[in-house]
Parts: C-alpha cells; sequence; structure tokens
C-alpha cells in the first residue's frame, strides 16, 4: 500500500458518503429518527439524523477496495459496523446512558481482541513504559470508549464533528505513513474521505445531522487510526500527535464535564455550555463558529504534524538549535491562537477583570450588584463579552 492508495480509498469513501446521505436522510424520516429543535441546540428545524450511515457505507466500501482483510481490519471494521448500529438505535428510540456505554464497550473489544491495542508507549523525558497485553488491551477500550463520547459531546453544531474529524484523520494519515504505518494511513484517509462527504450535505444550513450513529463511529474510527497509526510505535510523537490533532474536542469535553460535576450533575446529562453554545451567546453564527474550531484544529494538528518533520532533535537528547527555533516559533503562534480562543470563549473568567468592566461600564452600579453578576455569570456562562457586535 501507498499514498496513492490512500487517496483513492479517500476519494471512494467522500463519494460514496456524500451520495448516500440524502437517501439516508429519507430514511431516517421514515422512521422517526429526526432531531426536533430545543432550547439548548441551535437547530431551528427538524433536522433527520442516522447520517452516520452514509459514513459507515463510505469506510466499508473504500476498506474493502483498498485495504487487505487481515484480522485487525476485520476487527476494526466489524466494531465499526457494531457501533454504528448502537448509534442508530440511540437516535431512533434513545437508549439509556447504562445500555450505551455497554454497545461502546463491545465495539471497542473487537478490535481489540483482534491485536489493536496499545501495549507501550514512550513518555516524553520519561522513555518507554509498558503496560503488557492485559493492561494495554484494558487501556485501549477505556481510551477508545472516551474518545466516541469527546466526539459525541462536541457534536451540537452543523458541521463541526464532520469537519474536526476529518482534519484529524488527515493529520493521523500523515504521520501514519510517516512512520511505516501504511495500513493505518489509508484507514485514516478513508476516514477523512467519508466525514468530507457527508459533511457536504451537513455543512450550515445542514439538511442531516450524523446523530449518535455517526458522532460514536467517527471517534472509534479516529481511536483505532491513532493506535495502529502512531500510539503502537516507540516514536515521541506516539502519545503526543494524538493529544494535539484531538485537542479541540478533548478540551470541549473537559470544560463541560468538569463544570457539570462541579455542579453535582451527570457527566453524560445535556446542557448548553460547549464551544459551540459560547460563542453564540456571545454573536458568533454558526458558519463562523465552526470556522474559528476549523481553524484551533488546523493549528493544532499542523503542530502535531511538524513535531514529526522538523528536525529539531537528534533523537538523542541533542537539539538543533535552528530547527528547535523554528520549532518553538509554531508552538508559541499555536499558543498565542488558543489563549486568544480562550479569551474570546470566556472558558478562563477573572473575576477582578470582570468587576473592573461593569464598574466602568455603569460607575453608579453597587459593589453588592457587581458582585452578584459576576457570579451569575460564572455560574451560567452567559457573558456579554461581544454586545457591540450583537448591536451592529
Amino acid at each position: 500500500m501507498s499514498e496513492i492508495d490512500a487517496l483513492w480509498g479517500f476519494l471512494v469513501a467522500l463519494a460514496v458518503a456524500a451520495l448516500l446521505t440524502p437517501l439516508v436522510a429519507r430514511l431516517a424520516a421514515r422512521v422517526g429518527a429526526v432531531d426536533e429543535p430545543r432550547e439548548r441546540g441551535l437547530a431551528l428545524r427538524r433536522t433527520p439524523l442516522l447520517g452516520g450511515l452514509a459514513i459507515l457505507a463510505g469506510v466499508l466500501a473504500a476498506a474493502l477496495l483498498w485495504l487487505p482483510l487481515d484480522r485487525q481490519t476485520v476487527g476494526i471494521l466489524l466494531g465499526a459496523a457494531l457501533i454504528a448500529a448502537v448509534g442508530a438505535v440511540d437516535d431512533t428510540r434513545e437508549l439509556s446512558p447504562g445500555v450505551k456505554l455497554v454497545g461502546q464497550v463491545a465495539a471497542a473489544l473487537i478490535p481489540v481482541l483482534a491485536g489493536v491495542r496499545v501495549e507501550h508507549i514512550t513518555l516524553p523525558f520519561a522513555g518507554a513504559l509498558d503496560f503488557g497485553s492485559a493492561w494495554g488491551g484494558v487501556l485501549t477500550v477505556v481510551g477508545m470508549v472516551g474518545l466516541m463520547n469527546v466526539v459525541n459531546f462536541s457534536d451540537g453544531v452543523d458541521g463541526l464533528a464532520a469537519g474536526v474529524c476529518a482534519i484529524s484523520a488527515v493529520a493521523f494519515a500523515i504521520i501514519a505513513f510517516d512512520l511505516g504505518r501504511t495500513s493505518a494511513g489509508v484507514l485514516a484517509a478513508i476516514v477523512a474521505g467519508a466525514a468530507l462527504g457527508f459533511l457536504v450535505h451537513n455543512f450550515h444550513p445542514a439538511s442531516v445531522f450524523m446523530g449518535d450513529c455517526g458522532a460514536l463511529l467517527l471517534g472509534y474510527l479516529l481511536g483505532c487510526t491513532a493506535v495502529q497509526g502512531s500510539l503502537k510505535t516507540n516514536a515521541l510523537i506516539a502519545l503526543v500527535g494524538p493529544l494535539a490533532i484531538l485537542a479541540v474536542p478533548f478540551l470541549d469535553t473537559s470544560f463541560v464535564v468538569a463544570r457539570r460535576l462541579k455542579y453535582r450533575r451527570a457527566p453524560w446529562s445535556a446542557d448548553a455550555h460547549h464551544f459551540h453554545h459560547r460563542m453564540a451567546r456571545i454573536g458568533f453564527s454558526q458558519r463562523r463558529t465552526v470556522l474559528y474550531l476549523y481553524a484551533w484544529t488546523f493549528l493544532l494538528a499542523g503542530l502535531a504534524v511538524a513535531m514529526r518533520f522538523i528536525p529539531y532533535s537528534d533523537n538523542h537528547g541533542h537539539f538543533r538549535l535552528g530547527w528547535s527555533l523554528v520549532m518553538g516559533a509554531l508552538f508559541l503562534l499555536v499558543l498565542a491562537a488558543s489563549v486568544y480562543l480562550v479569551v474570546v470563549l470566556e472558558i478562563l473568567k477573572l473575576k477582578r477583570l470582570r468587576a473592573w468592566q461593569l464598574r466602568r461600564a455603569d460607575p453608579d452600579t453597587t459593589e453588592h450588584e457587581i458582585v452578584e453578576r459576576v457570579e451569575r455569570e460564572l455560574e451560567t456562562g452567559e457573558f456579554p463579552a461581544l454586545e457591540p457586535e450583537r448591536k451592529r
């Protein structure tokens, strides 16, 4: 297999997913798998779900043509079919969290039992860490289930999950090929193609949603490509790469879950405090929201790829000054962009700064009123950072 196989797999998956998505949308409408507008959601009309079935069809069609059907590939595809089925049932009948979790674990177990697992990793400045087959399998299942839910939690605005997963999959493909993991590289390219094929119909204004069927599937497939493409190697990028590439959905989920735990709510309960909800509250359109988050994902994924290709080290603990400065400049660029978005999203709200803003806007406001308003904003996440933009 080569990069040409990856390109063909990408194109086949894209075409199949793009062609089948409208048909899947009609099927969803017939069986009642339709997302209704909700107060916490950003959708304004009834929208069919089950778009993940078209993504699955694209992945299966391309994989059967361009991947060797060895034990691990068959395990990955069987697990993909199972998790898509679990998500489809949930989109249609709404499974309980416990039943859905059992389905996720079962789907992750299939490729793990087929050999898709992490048995050792290389930690920065610490060296290799060996888990062994049993613990490696357990950790892989936990990681894959976690990633499924991370993608699922972040899927809340037109085109977001599909676009972020496509960018991530392309980065995984590039790194996998450079590490000599050609099968994983082709699979990652196929996942990117299927996600983009679906995105044709899912970008705002979306005519169909992927639903849990697609979000769980994409999280599962990205987990498989991360394990096969980098985590099973001894390269330093093996652990750092996936964390950087998937940082946006990881950060989104981490902040939301931490908030739910803080206010003693179930981690899986729904709310309106994801990144895209915050952006909507401060005046961003859906397109602007996803483009900002695409750009953030692209920068982080680009940094991960750069870490693999820029020769800043000789792999023996000695750094090359010139290339290290280039790498440092890229890191600072990504860090600056990330800090900017953190400020825009008001993830870190400084009480003193907000109190100063309120006092400056209305000098007659009492101290008690200021404290009360700041506390309310911190609790609800409603923070009018871009009010001037709203009035235009």
